[in-house]
């Protein structure tokens, strides 16, 4: 296979071209160029490619930010209280009137946003 390269993954495979890597976020699915190994089938998307899958999921509200807050749970009458910082509510236009899904995953607790007409 003459002027390909060899798979920096396994070092035996040639990359080939292709045009049907998937990536997903958020339940939205993507479709890269790139290469992909004939021998192991490790894929390397194209860096331009990658960025626009960013930007697209970025745009759709479905790219995970780098985000890890802490907080103290607060008490209010017999229940617990989750105050959101500012910042965070801005970014996701969060207001008193949005409706949340909270979930228990294993020893985590997930905050999902309800969709509705309005958001």
């Amino acid at each position: 296979m003459k002027g390909t390269r060899v798979c920096p993954g396994c070092g035996r495979g040639h990359l080939a071209s292709v045009n049907d890597i998937v990536s997903e976020f958020g339940g939205y699915v993507f479709a890269e160029r790139g290469e992909r190994c004939d021998v192991c089938g490790e894929e390397f998307p194209f860096e331009e490619e990658v960025q626009r899958t960013i930007e697209g999921a970025r745009r759709m509200g479905v790219w995970p930010e780098p985000l890890k807050l802490y907080r103290k749970l607060s008490k209010s009458g017999r229940s617990l209280v989750l105050r959101i910082p500012s910042d965070l509510e801005k970014q996701m236009h969060l207001d008193q009137h949005t409706k949340v899904a909270i979930a228990k995953a294993g020893n985590r607790i997930v905050v999902e946003i309800e969709k509705t007409e309005k958001n």
